[in-house]
């Protein structure tokens, strides 16, 4: 049931990222920064670690799952280091998949050429 429960959550999270697409005038980039804000915010009033547990990599691979890990990093960090912890906590929590990240996207531009569309 883990399996399915991860698909439904994860797959509303795209439903709703594609309603926004089709039916506002919001670009792309917009809405995936909403989603990352949104999972900072449902993470800071205590909701998305309760759909972590019901959804599993369903509610921790999509852009919330980020913002979630970003505020958990710096909630862990101010209790340990203090005021320091709000620069710290968040990179320190994540800094593995901002590495991946960046390493990929350099591979990715090595491999292929960039251009323009037309």
């Amino acid at each position: 049931m883990e399996y399915i429960y991860a698909f439904l959550v994860g797959g509303v999270f795209c439903a709703i990222g594609q309603v926004l697409i089709d039916y506002t005038k919001l670009t792309p980039a917009r809405i995936l920064v909403s989603y990352v804000v949104a999972g900072v915010f449902l993470g800071a009033v205590g909701v998305y670690k309760p759909l972590i547990d019901f959804a599993g990599g369903g509610a921790t691979v999509p852009l919330t799952g980020f913002g979630y890990l970003l505020s958990e990093g710096v909630k862990n960090a101010v209790d340990k280091d203090g005021f320091v912890g709000i620069f710290t906590g968040a990179l320190s929590n994540c800094a593995a998949g901002i590495t991946a990240a960046m390493v990929f996207a350099l591979i990715a531009a090595l491999i292929f050429k960039s251009g323009d569309k037309s």
